[in-house]
C-alpha cells in the first residue's frame, strides 16, 4: 500500500486501535512507515500484543475451574438467612401457599436480576464500580453497592464469631446451656419454664417471666447484655468474642489475599459442608417425636392468606435479599469468568439451588421445632420464630436434649460457620474487587489492600462484641442493607435496561454466549423488574418501623445514626452523578451525551450519533 510522504524523518511508527468483536480487550496495529531511497514510502503493519504496550492493563485473573465459580456464587447466596428466615416466613404466611408469591417473584424478578448481574460483570470484566463505563453517570450505583457490602460485613462477621464461640463451648461432656447453675445465670433462670418462647428476641434481663438456660447463656453468658443499660452504654469489647472475631478475620484474609485462586478452593468446603450437615440433621430430626407435626405445620396450605398484602410483601423482600443481588458480589465473581462462559445457565442453576436449599432447610428446622413443641406441650407457633434467636437459643436448646448432644452441637455450629464464612468472603470480595478495579494502582498491592479492608472491618466490628454490642448489631442489621439495597438495585436496573439499553445489553450477551436473550428476559429487565423493585422500595418506606431489641426501644439519636448509614450509601448515586456532570466539558447537550454514552462510543458523540437521543432507543425491547 502506498501512502503520501510524511514531512518527517527516515522512520516512524503509529499505533492505531482496532476493535475486535471476538475479544474483550482492544487490539492494536503498528503501522511502520519505511522511507526508501527513491522517495516512495511503503507501509508495513503488524499486530501488537496488548501485553507489549504500556497502555494496556495486565490480563485479568480467571477462576481455576468453572466449579469454583459456581460454588462461590452458591456459597454466597445460600447463607444464614436461608436457615433462620425462609422457613419461618413459610410457616407465618400460609405454609405451602407462600410458595405461590415466592416462586412468582423469583421468576419475574429474582432470576432476571441475578442473570443481569452475572452478565454485566462477565462482559465488562470489572467490579461493581468499573462496569459503569457503559453509562458513566450511574457509577455512583457501583459505589452504593460497595458501601452496602462493607457495612454488612461489619455485623455479619459478628454472627460467625458467635458461632465460633458456641462451637468451642460445645467441646464438653455437658453443654453449658443445659442448667441454671452457671456463674452467668440469674435468679429468673428456670429449666422447665418456656414462657420465654412467646418473645424469642426479647431481652430477658428483668423480665417477669422465667428464662431458659439457653436464653440466658446467649444473652448473659455470651453477650453479657445484663451489664449494659443500652446503646449509650456499650462498655469494652469482651475478650472471648474478640478472640473469635480475630479468628474470623484471619481466616477471611488468607482466603482472599490472593484473589479467586485461593477463595475458589476454600468454597469447596464452605459451600458443600452445609448440605451434608443439613442432611444429617434432617435424618436425625425426623426420628424425633413431634417432628412430623412440625413438618405438617411448615407445609400446611392456607390459600386465604394470599389475600393479605403482607404475604406478598414478605415474598418480595425475601427474594431480593436471599439471592444476594445488589451487593456487587455477583458482578465481582462473574468478572473473573472467561468471556465465553455461559452465564445464562449459571444463573438458572444457582438461583434454583438457592431456592431449593431454603425449602429443604425448612424441613430440618421444623422437624426440631415440632419436637420442642411436643416436648414442652406448647403450640408450634410459640417456638417458630426467625432471626438469631432461632439458631442461638431455640436450636441449641433442642440439640441439648438429644443423646450425644455435644456431637450434634459441634456439627450444627460447623454448619453455621460454613454458611457464614463464604457469604462474608463474597461481601469482602465485592469491596476489594470493586475498588482495585476502579483504582488501578491497587492491583499491585492486593495483599496489603485486603489486609487494610479486613482490619477496618475488624476494628469497627469490635463495637458489636461489647456488653451492649447486640444493640449496635441490631441497628446495623436494620439500616445497613434494607431500603438502601433495594434502592441500589432499582437504579442498577434502570441504568442498564433504559440508559444503556436492553438491545445493547442483549447484544453483549449474544457476543459472549452466542445466543441472544429471549423476549421474556428483555421484558423483565425493561419493565417488570423495575416496577417490582419500585413497588418494594415504596412499601419498605411505607411499612417502616423503628428497630427494637425485645423491650428495648432505641433512642432517637440512634435512629438518626441508622438513617445516616442508610443514606450514606444511597447518596452515592446523586453525588457521583452531580460530580460527573460538573466535570464534563461542552454544552449542556454534550455533557448529557458524554454522561450517558458508553465510554468506548465517545467518538460517536462528535458525529451526533448518540443512541439515547433517539426515540428508537427508548422504545426498543
Amino acid at each position: 500500500m502506498i501512502k503520501n510522504r510524511p514531512p518527517v524523518a527516515q522512520m516512524s511508527s503509529v499505533v492505531a486501535p482496532v476493535q475486535d468483536s471476538n475479544t474483550m480487550g482492544p487490539k492494536e496495529v503498528e503501522l511502520i512507515l519505511v522511507k526508501e531511497q527513491n522517495g516512495v514510502q511503503f507501509t508495513n503493519s503488524a499486530l501488537v500484543n496488548p501485553s507489549q504496550t504500556n497502555t494496556q492493563t495486565e490480563e485479568r485473573e480467571t477462576w481455576s475451574k468453572k466449579i469454583d465459580f459456581l460454588l462461590s456464587v452458591i456459597g454466597f447466596a445460600v447463607d444464614l438467612a436461608n436457615v433462620w428466615r425462609f422457613p419461618y416466613l413459610c410457616y407465618k404466611n400460609g405454609g405451602g401457599a407462600f410458595l405461590v408469591p415466592y416462586l412468582l417473584f423469583m421468576v419475574i424478578a429474582g432470576m432476571p436480576l441475578f442473570y443481569m448481574e452475572l452478565a454485566l460483570g462477565q462482559f465488562n470484566r470489572e467490579g461493581a464500580a468499573g462496569v459503569w463505563k457503559i453509562c458513566p453517570i450511574f457509577k455512583g450505583v457501583g459505589f452504593t453497592v460497595i458501601l452496602i457490602s462493607l457495612y454488612v460485613g461489619f455485623f455479619y462477621i459478628v454472627i460467625i464469631a458467635w458461632a465460633i464461640h458456641y462451637l468451642f463451648s460445645s467441646f464438653t461432656s455437658e453443654l453449658p446451656w443445659i442448667h441454671c447453675n452457671n456463674s452467668w445465670n440469674s435468679p429468673n433462670c428456670s429449666e422447665i419454664n418456656y414462657n420465654i418462647f412467646n418473645d424469642l428476641n426479647s431481652s430477658y434481663v428483668g423480665d417477669p417471666y422465667m428464662a431458659t438456660p439457653a436464653a440466658e447463656y446467649f444473652e448473659r453468658g455470651v453477650l453479657h447484655l445484663h451489664e449494659s443499660q443500652g446503646i449509650h452504654n456499650l462498655g469494652l469489647p469482651r475478650w472471648k468474642l474478640t478472640s473469635c472475631l480475630l479468628v474470623v478475620i484471619v481466616f477471611l484474609y488468607f482466603s482472599l489475599w490472593k484473589g479467586v485462586k485461593t477463595s475458589g478452593k476454600v468454597v469447596w468446603i464452605t459451600a458443600t459442608m452445609p448440605y451434608f450437615v443439613l442432611t444429617a440433621l434432617l435424618i436425625r430430626g425426623i426420628t424425633l417425636p413431634g417432628a412430623i407435626d412440625g413438618i405438617k405445620a411448615y407445609l400446611s396450605v392456607d390459600f386465604l392468606r394470599l389475600c393479605e398484602a403482607s404475604v406478598w410483601i414478605d415474598a418480595a423482600t425475601q427474594i431480593c435479599f436471599s439471592l444476594g443481588v445488589g451487593f456487587g458480589v455477583l458482578i465481582a465473581f462473574s468478572s473473573y469468568n472467561k468471556f465465553s462462559n455461559n452465564c445464562y445457565r449459571d444463573a438458572i442453576i444457582t438461583t434454583s439451588v438457592n431456592s431449593l436449599t431454603s425449602f429443604f432447610s425448612g424441613f430440618v428446622i421444623f422437624s426440631f421445632l415440632g419436637y420442642m413443641a411436643q416436648k414442652h406441650n406448647i403450640p408450634i407457633g410459640d417456638v417458630a420464630k426467625d432471626g438469631p434467636g432461632l439458631i442461638f437459643i431455640i436450636y441449641p436448646e433442642a440439640i441439648a436434649t438429644l443423646p450425644l448432644s455435644s456431637v450434634w452441637a459441634v456439627i450444627f455450629f460447623i454448619m453455621l460457620l460454613t454458611l457464614g464464612i463464604d457469604s462474608a468472603m463474597g461481601g469482602m470480595e465485592s469491596v476489594i474487587t470493586g475498588l482495585i478495579d476502579e483504582f488501578r494502582f491497587l492491583h499491585k498491592h492486593r495483599e496489603l489492600f485486603t489486609l487494610f479492608i479486613v482490619l477496618c472491618t475488624f476494628f469497627i466490628s469490635l463495637s458489636c462484641v461489647t456488653n451492649g454490642g447486640i444493640y449496635v448489631f441490631t441497628l446495623l442489621d436494620h439500616f445497613a442493607a434494607g431500603t438502601s439495597i433495594l434502592f441500589g438495585v432499582l437504579f442498577e436496573t434502570i441504568g442498564i435496561a433504559w440508559f444503556y439499553g436492553v438491545g445493547r445489553f442483549s447484544d453483549d450477551i449474544e457476543e459472549m454466549i452466542g445466543k441472544r436473550p429471549g423476549l421474556y428476559w428483555r421484558l423483565c429487565w425493561k419493565f417488570v423488574s423495575p416496577c417490582f423493585l419500585l413497588f418494594v422500595v415504596v412499601v419498605s418506606f411505607v411499612t417502616y418501623r423503628s428497630p427494637k431489641y425485645g423491650n428495648y426501644t432505641f433512642p432517637e439519636w440512634a435512629n438518626i445514626i441508622g438513617w445516616l448509614v442508610a443514606i450514606s450509601s444511597m447518596a452515592m448515586v446523586p453525588i457521583y452523578a452531580i460530580y460527573k456532570f460538573s466535570t464534563l466539558h461542552g454544552s449542556f447537550r454534550e455533557k448529557i451525551a458524554y454522561a450517558i454514552t458508553p465510554e468506548k462510543d465517545y467518538e460517536l458523540i462528535e458525529s451526533g450519533k448518540v443512541r439515547q437521543f433517539t426515540l428508537h432507543h427508548w422504545l426498543t425491547v
